[in-house]
């Protein structure tokens, strides 16, 4: 790291110290997360603290080594330590692991919740080792599915995203695998830590599958709803009525892949970016500056987006991880660009630190920039730079 640097300099400097083989798309952190809990008082001591899942799952590693690893960041992702690893028997590695688990952290960063293709998993660390625990959840009925799914009948249902409440007592964990069935079963604290189901919630308005989860108000032990992203739609569960009502202003058929709720609901899709309104309104991004495909030059407003990304500090601030690049914003998403710096490819994950720096990932690695710093220009990377 250059210690010379200031918060003026425009850097992007690529992370190697991931655990893993550093084969194809070992670097690429799938999942960020920080500690729910954490007060004002707290972030000052653990500025820069976030957890990360990455999967190690190349062809160029064998069965038996392939693995999901949790490794922690205390200096805003420039070196990583493993906090806990889960071996092969714990996921799928040909069905859509490494691309789709999640990571929920319980205040203290004792304990975490992963999915997989095998389900929901409570991952506590122990030394060099870690305790890993099923969490009971649904299973593939006799009565199949009309859709193929490659699992068996009493095989555990795949679980696509867990969300646990600032105080770590309560957790809601989504199910579904193309099945045309998706679910959400609520869990509280036991008393010997383990997490019981209380079952299932209210069916949400969808066949389609889930993919992303967040609290209208992820720093309250009690949040008022819950945001839950799928195939098609966007839908807000309304934990006192528990109601579900559709988010307004998406477009039809658009695969949500995130959900932001700093400042506002924020949302990263198929094929568009959608900033808030109100709690069930939102309205796309119109900026014509998002390169449809890799292997070409047209822009326009469309924008495969797999992450939105608020700084909690400057809100106006936002970072959007997608299928062509990285793209930056700080006016609120009124006006876009490119992102200088980075190799070609496909980025899936950000996270602000709060020294206003940013850990990007995806396919081609990991990287920590600086890329709100006034050296870094507005001018939009061509593909001849």
């Amino acid at each position: 790291m250059n210690t010379t640097q200031t918060a003026n300099d425009c850097y992007v400097r690529e992370v190697k110290t991931l655990p893993g083989s550093h084969a194809y798309a070992a670097d690429f952190v799938e999942v960020m997360a920080t500690d729910p809990s954490l007060k004002a008082s707290d972030r000052a001591r653990d500025r820069n603290v976030v957890w990360g899942l990455n999967a190690d799952l190349s062809s160029e590693v064998t069965a038996e080594e392939r693995a999901l690893y949790i490794s922690k960041s205390t200096d805003g992702g420039e070196t990583w330590t493993v906090v806990a690893r889960l071996g092969a028997e714990y996921f799928d590695a040909g069905i859509d692991e490494g691309l789709r688990n999640g990571l929920s952290v319980a205040p203290g960063g004792g304990e975490f919740v992963v999915t997989t293709q095998k389900g929901a998993f409570q991952v506590i660390p122990r030394g060099s080792d870690a305790v890993v625990t099923y969490i009971a959840g649904p299973r593939v009925p006799h009565d199949r599915p009309w859709v193929s799914i490659t699992k068996k009948e009493g095989d555990p249902v795949r679980a696509a995203a867990a969300k646990m409440t600032a105080d770590g007592k309560r957790l809601i964990v989504a199910y579904g695998y193309f099945d045309m069935d998706p679910k959400l079963f609520s869990y509280h604290r036991g008393r010997g830590e383990e997490w019981v189901e209380d079952g299932r919630l209210p069916q949400i308005p969808t066949d389609l599958q889930i993919f992303s989860m967040e609290w209208d108000k992820p720093e309250r032990v009690r949040p008022g709803a819950l945001y839950v992203g799928t195939g098609d739609q966007i839908y807000r569960l309304d934990l006192r009525t528990m109601k579900w009502s559709e988010v307004k202003g998406v477009e039809s058929d658009s695969a949500i892949h995130a959900i932001n709720t700093v400042g506002g609901l924020h949302i990263a899709a198929c094929w568009g970016i959608y900033e808030p309104m109100s709690a069930d309104l939102v309205w796309k991004v119109t900026d014509e500056v998002f390169i449809y495909h890799r292997d070409q030059d047209e822009t326009g407003s469309n924008i495969r987006a797999y992450g939105i990304e608020v700084d909690p500090a400057k809100p106006s601030r936002q970072v959007v991880t997608a299928l062509t690049g990285v793209y930056i914003t700080t006016d609120g998403g009124q006006n876009w660009r490119r992102m200088n710096g980075l190799p070609e490819g496909e980025y899936r994950t950000a996270h602000f630190n709060a020294d206003g720096t940013v850990i990007i990932s995806g396919l081609p690695g990991t990287f920590v920039a600086n890329p709100f710093a006034s050296g870094c220009g507005p001018r939009l990377r061509t593909r001849d730079d």
